[in-house]
């Protein structure tokens, strides 16, 4: 980021995000106030105005920085792996479940703080997002999924799966999956939606503490929902 004009600043961008995941990892959303950056930097606040206008700007740096760095981290995990689809897409629900176990004030800044945006498309255009979509996208590919029938699909939410086809199509092509447009019917796209829905109300659940009761085991709550998945599009074990 280019610093605003005026006479340079003691610190860098790169020193003031550095404080800021520090405190954010430390403390959590709450403890991010361009004050206390400052502080913990030794200047004024007005040195960090420099860079950003308002604490929204920095909160919006960081949750770039962060899904970035996620979306890096799980890709390279995913890739070792035989690009079969299932496998792929199974390894990124469990590493993003274990980076949000290990990372909760993170966790809650990007994935569990309201934002501005259209909330219906804002999580598939984040980093994270995007390579969750493409391993979508390849076990549509490889396998022959048995997908819910459109009849069942609610008539109230048809409209807008219509939209979200157009949207889920265009980022799908954005992240190099030549996905044949008449394959993205409402079953798949409200498949897609589902699958997100439950694996990301599964781990906010876990890293808040609020399962209905006490899990002795929750690696084992975690790895039956997978197999639900699987069985659920027809196929046998994650």
């Amino acid at each position: 980021m280019t610093a605003r004009r005026g006479r340079a600043p003691a610190v860098s961008d790169a020193d003031i995000r550095r404080v800021a995941r520090a405190q954010l990892a430390a403390h959590g959303p709450e403890a991010l106030t361009l004050r206390a950056i400052a502080g913990a930097l030794n200047v004024t606040a007005p040195a960090l105005y420099r860079y950003y206008g308002s604490r929204d700007e920095l909160v919006a740096a960081l949750r770039r920085d962060i899904c970035l760095a996620l979306a890096d981290r799980l890709a390279a995990e995913a890739a070792e792996l035989p690009d079969d689809g299932l496998g792929q897409l199974f390894a990124l629900c469990r590493g993003f479940r274990r980076w949000a176990l290990a990372n909760a004030h993170e966790f809650t800044l990007v994935f569990a703080s309201p934002q501005h945006g259209r909330p219906e498309t804002r999580r598939f255009e984040e980093p994270f997002g995007r390579v969750f979509l493409a391993s979508v996208g390849r076990l549509l590919a490889t396998h022959d999924l048995a997908l819910p029938p459109t009849d069942d699909i609610p008539e109230t939410l048809r409209a807008d799966l219509v939209g979200y086809q157009y949207d889920l199509l265009a980022m799908l092509a954005a992240a190099g999956q030549k996905f044949p447009a008449e394959k993205l019917d409402l079953g798949v796209t409200y498949l897609m939606m589902t699958l997100w829905a439950r694996l990301y109300g599964h781990v906010t659940l876990e890293v808040f503490g609020n399962y209905p009761m006490r899990v002795r085991d929750p690696d084992a709550v975690f790895e039956a929902l997978l197999a639900e998945l699987a069985a659920g599009i027809g196929i046998s074990g994650p």
